[in-house]
This record gives structure tokens, sequence and C-alpha cells, in this order.
């Protein structure tokens, strides 16, 4: 029997895996279906579900990546805040840790502010959302939650949760004004991300983006493939699935709230099926990550919150 070579076996196999594949993209396109996914979305957990800003509830990311694992979640969302170190050798150990128990470092949530006139202090924002997006970088992490930014004229942010959201504009001030200085600075932002291959995903996270008009118009004005959305199922406080229809074709990377034992600042009863549904509707296949937000110890609800997500987008 003759013997094959094995590198013109390999080249060979490629070449007719790649004609296949094009053959069925290009048979996907001219029949004008489009390609929709049927797998169900992957489930994360971000480690602030661990925490929750609760005093003596703050938990090594490590612990937050073992118990993530052992639960059943595929990825891990890193909360910025909760790091112990920037070191470049605490970072690797993270994602070391993430490799051995089988789960993703998917994102990471920061927190910056361009909302002010105060030039030097956007300018701060820019340049802790620049050093971000390198941590991500060194984690492997291809996206980072990014927020506009409030106007601070509301101090306690139980007072803000308190009038649902709604801020005033700093005196002397207009909306208009908040929107161009974030924009302004974000796009400062999108050279970073680019180089290092780190999306910017803006969240409906209060500030600027409190709105889908808000949040899409700041998307839709900087126009690049580094700024995206990332969807917080808990932040539309009246209408959701309405809101969350608007958004659903820019997202890509979600937030998904749940409230066991009652919400810390409100508790919303989100009905995911529905929401999976306008997700799968927009063909959205990305993350759906859980960000616990009620009283109850996280040991019962995280699993139960899983339970429910797995469910709904599985």
């Amino acid at each position: 029997m003759a013997q094959v070579d094995r590198r013109a076996f390999m080249a060979g196999s490629v070449a007719a895996l790649v004609g296949a594949n094009g053959a069925s993209h290009a048979a996907e396109k001219s029949s004008g279906s489009g390609a929709k996914s049927q797998r169900g979305n992957p489930i994360a957990v971000s480690t602030y579900s661990f925490w929750r800003f609760k005093d003596g509830l703050k938990l090594p990311i490590e612990t937050c990546i073992d118990e993530a694992a052992r639960m059943g979640f595929e990825g891990v969302e890193i909360l910025h805040m909760q790091m112990e170190s920037e070191e470049n050798g605490y970072l690797q150990n993270l994602k070391r840790r993430a490799l051995i128990n089988g789960v993703d470092l998917c994102c990471m949530s920061a927190h910056q502010g361009f909302v002010t006139p105060d030039e030097a202090k956007r300018q701060k924002g820019v340049d802790d959302t620049i050093r971000y997006i390198e941590i991500a970088y060194k984690l492997g992490i291809p996206i980072i939650r990014i927020n506009t930014g409030r106007w601070g004229t509301t101090k306690s942010f139980d007072d803000l949760m308190a009038n649902r959201g709604v801020e005033p504009v700093l005196p002397g001030y207009t909306e208009e004004d908040g929107f161009k200085w974030t924009i302004d600075s974000i796009r400062k932002c999108l050279p970073k991300a680019q180089e290092c291959g780190v999306i910017l995903g803006l969240e409906n996270h209060w500030g600027m983006a409190r709105t889908p008009e808000g949040l899409l118009r700041i998307l839709k004005t900087v126009d690049s493939p580094w700024l995206q959305v990332i969807l917080d199922t808990g932040n539309f406080l009246e209408d959701p699935y309405q809101k969350i229809e608007a958004c659903a074709p820019s997202v890509v990377y979600m937030h998904a709230k749940t409230y066991y034992g009652g919400g810390l600042w409100y508790s919303l009863d989100l009905d995911y099926d529905r929401i999976a549904g306008i997700m799968k509707k927009n063909n959205y296949q990305g993350y759906v990550s859980l960000e616990f937000e009620g009283n109850e110890d996280w040991k019962t609800a995280l699993p139960k919150s899983l339970g429910v997500l797995r469910k709904a987008f599985g």
C-alpha cells in the first residue's frame, strides 16, 4: 500500500473543509435566509454577584473563578474594583486559574466618567479606560464594560436609585454638552482598543446611556466596530422589553439581573423567556452574564439564577 504524504494529506483536507464551508456560507447568503445559531448562549457570572459591594462579602477573584466553575458557569466576568492588583503576575495567575477550571474570562467591568466640564477629569477617564484596555489585553479578555459617567448632581447612589436613575443636569450646562464630552472622550480610547483587540462595551448604566435613545446616539455617532453595546436587563426600570428590543440589534454582550431575597435597591420581575426570545430574534449568540443583585446568600441564589438563565437561553 502506497504511503500518503502527511503534509499533502493535511493540505488537501484543509482545502476541502474551507471549500465546503465557503459553499455553505455562499448558499446561505444567496438564499437570503441568514445564518441562525442553533446553540444556546453561554452563561457567565460576574464576580460582582458574589460581592455586591456588601460589607464583609468581598471575595478573592480566584475564589469566584473556582466557585463559578463548580456551579457550571461557562465564563467569569471580572469586576475591576474587586481586583487585588494590576501587576502582571497577578493577572497571569487569574488567567491560569480560569484555564485550569475550564472557564473563559469573558469581560471586565470598569468604572470611569466623561460627563464633566473639567477637561482634566475627562482626560483621567480616558487614561483610566486605556489602562483598563491594557489590563484586559493581558488577561485575554475581549471586551470591557464602560460607562459614560454621571452629572454628579445626585451625590448618593441610593438617592439616584430612588429617583429611578434620573439625575438633573449640572447647572449652566445641557444634555448636548454631556453627549459631546462623552463622544469625544470615547473616540480618544479607540486607537488603544483597536491595537489590543478589546471592544469597548457601552452599557445602559445611567448617565448619558440611561435610555436606548442616548445609548444608540453615542454608538451611531462614534461609528466604530470597537464601540458596541452591553445590554443590562436590570437598568431599564420602566417598559424594559420595548427598550431591550430597541437595543438588541447592537448588543455584543449582556448582563442579566436576578434579585433573590429582594433587590439591593429595587427588584424587577423580568421574564427571561421573553427576553431570550427578543435576543434570539436578533440572532444574539454571545454571553449572558449573571449580575445577581439580591440579598440572598450567593451560595443558593447563583445556582438558582443559572437555572433560570440556562432554561431561557439554552
